[in-house]
């Protein structure tokens, strides 16, 4: 019998929650599925979300296996093209580029016209990550508006406390002021923006995490914001401990028993993708009843307790994060976000599709 433990992927979920970012925004959708759509299988995430008009990624590799399989919306490259040479599967397989360098401009020159390239120019209104400052950008534009291989210029931007209380104000005066007198289209929006910024949406939202059933917030549960999550992490019980006042469990002994209780050990481990900081007190449900993780995780195991549950034992379902337990809320208790636990996933977890 194989290992117990499996990431049960629902692909209608994907699609609702696809809809559900439709029903926030009139913007046309370009749907996140970099980092092997966090963690969720890159294909099988794209033809779930094939009514989208756009895909965004990183990787060169993955948008040409996209093309192989047949998609034709737009496939944005969310870090644009690295060399010269990259210009040409771009034009090849009709890639959309992020442009976010004065060195990306410079590399335009050196490309042999062959297809006329769409690009998507970047500002730095706040991120201070990739992007053109702001007092670069329009001669950047200027640049790309006259350049010889230039087809479709979008501008976009990309917010640093959308999901913050700091909000997104002051990055879309700059943005806006920038853009707004010339008529292009524009993107600004992440999850967090398209679910809470109205005024944000323009003409293409680009919707990560709630297209995978997580919330982006940490005062709004996916629940509340009419999401469903994706991915389901289930394992079972595989053995069970009694401990005595004192006694530990796992590794260094960081949880003590201070009475009479039953622990149970289940196969899951940080070599699955669990997160091996999660403190005792990690939420875990075991036969749908909510419970708490105990000690220090292990490489394929983890301990949750068993003194509320006296009807679990071996065999016993465990979820360790989705239906019925939101992995954000695990991503919390363990000092992380959502994504980190998502795109962690490993690929010795079988995947079964819902």
């Amino acid at each position: 019998m194989p290992r117990p433990i499996q990431a049960r992927i629902d692909l209608s979920a994907l699609e609702y929650n696809l809809q559900t970012a439709r029903r926030a925004s009139s913007a046309r959708i370009m749907a996140v599925i970099k980092a092997n759509a966090y963690g969720h299988g890159l294909l099988r995430a794209a033809e779930a979300l094939n009514e989208a008009e756009g895909f965004a990624l990183l990787d060169i590799r993955d948008a040409i296996c996209l093309r192989d399989a047949g998609f034709s919306q737009t496939i944005l490259l969310l870090e644009g093209f690295f060399t010269p040479d990259d210009l040409l599967l771009v034009a090849e397989y009709d890639l959309a580029c992020v442009i976010h360098s004065q060195q990306q401009i410079d590399m335009l020159d050196a490309y042999p016209r062959r297809r006329s390239l769409e690009v998507w120019l970047k500002v730095s209104s706040g991120m201070n990550r990739l992007g053109f400052s702001p007092d670069k950008f329009s001669t950047a534009l200027q640049i790309l508006k006259k350049h010889r291989v230039i087809r479709d210029i979008t501008l976009m931007t990309h917010f640093a406390h959308a999901d913050e209380s700091i909000g997104v104000a002051a990055q879309l005066e700059v943005f806006n002021e920038l853009t707004v007198p010339y008529r292009m289209p524009r993107s600004l929006a992440n999850s967090a923006a398209l679910l809470r910024y109205p005024a944000t949406h323009a003409d293409w939202v680009r919707p990560g995490i709630m297209l995978y059933g997580a919330s982006p917030f940490v005062e709004n549960s996916s629940q509340q914001l009419g999401l469903r999550p994706v991915m389901t992490l289930q394992s079972r019980i595989i053995a069970v401990q009694k401990l005595s006042p004192g006694e530990g469990v796992g590794y260094g002994g960081i949880f003590r028993a201070d009475s009479p209780m039953r622990v149970g050990v289940v196969a899951c481990g940080y070599a699955d993708g669990y997160p091996r900081h999660a403190p005792t007190g990690t939420p875990v449900l075991v036969d749908g009843q909510r419970t708490r993780t105990l000690g220090r995780i292990s490489m394929d195991m983890l301990t949750v307790d068993l003194s509320v549950l006296p009807a679990a034992d071996v065999g016993s379902s465990v979820t360790l994060w989705g239906e019925g337990l939101p992995v954000e809320q695990v991503a919390h208790a363990a000092g992380t976000i959502s994504y980190e636990l998502l795109c962690a996933l490993t690929e010795r977890v079988p995947i079964v599709l819902a």
